[in-house]
């Protein structure tokens, strides 16, 4: 029965701000989009310069010499809780909004880069790393990233309409437990993707290089 009611609510409530999830994820879209773009405006000489670090760097892995993958682990999963982190403190503040936005859209840029520069200058070889070194731990990173930002914006507006609306008369702290919550249940999802990060990704990579002869 509470199963059935916690599931009702959280249709209720995507179904209430669905128009706020649609944006974010058209403006993420955007991002990659956008990153995607900035890779065929680079010179020839950036191109050049960036393919010869990413051409070590496969060497590295084809032979073994990268970080542990409990460093790997602890690198990732700092990183990307930060990133979570910080739109949570964020959609805390008032002013907060528009940097939700702006770090989400350049989530988006470097996605859509990363996956552009490997394709454009590799092909075929470049997309199938791409898959298997971006797109494991993305699956879970990206629509975390997603309805992290979306629940940030929404309590920002919360509290937008508290300060400034008089008439406004829901009560916060239902919603920042709530929200309390939300960015727990991202700091899990986000320990599975790094895992996926560490201990699967380098290994697919480094089977796709040698099977491909990139190094």
């Amino acid at each position: 029965m509470k199963k059935r009611l916690y599931q009702s609510d959280a249709a209720s409530y995507f179904r209430e701000h669905s128009s706020i999830f649609l944006f974010i994820i058209v403006l993420f879209l955007m991002g990659v989009i956008f990153g995607a773009i900035v890779v065929n405006s680079m010179g020839i000489t950036q191109k050049e310069d960036l393919f010869y670090y990413l051409s070590q760097f496969f060497g590295q892995i084809s032979n073994g010499k990268v970080a542990e993958t409990n460093d790997l682990f602890f690198q990732s999963f700092f990183h990307n809780s930060k990133f979570i982190g910080l739109m949570w403190i964020l959609g805390i503040s008032i002013i907060g909004l528009p940097i939700i936005l702006i770090l989400l859209f350049l989530k988006g840029m470097v996605v859509g880069f990363t996956v552009g520069f490997l394709v454009s200058q590799m092909g075929w070889n470049g997309f199938l790393l791409a898959f298997v070194s971006i797109l494991p731990q993305n699956l879970i990173i990206i629509p975390v990233f997603i309805i992290m930002a979306a629940f940030s914006v929404i309590f920002s507006i919360r509290m937008i309409k508290k300060q400034f609306l008089k008439k406004y008369g829901q009560p916060i702290m239902p919603f920042f437990k709530r929200y309390i919550f939300a960015l727990l249940a991202a700091v899990i999802f986000i320990s599975a993707a790094s895992g996926i990060e560490a201990y699967m990704s380098p290994w697919l990579m480094k089977t796709i290089i040698s099977s491909t002869n990139l190094k």
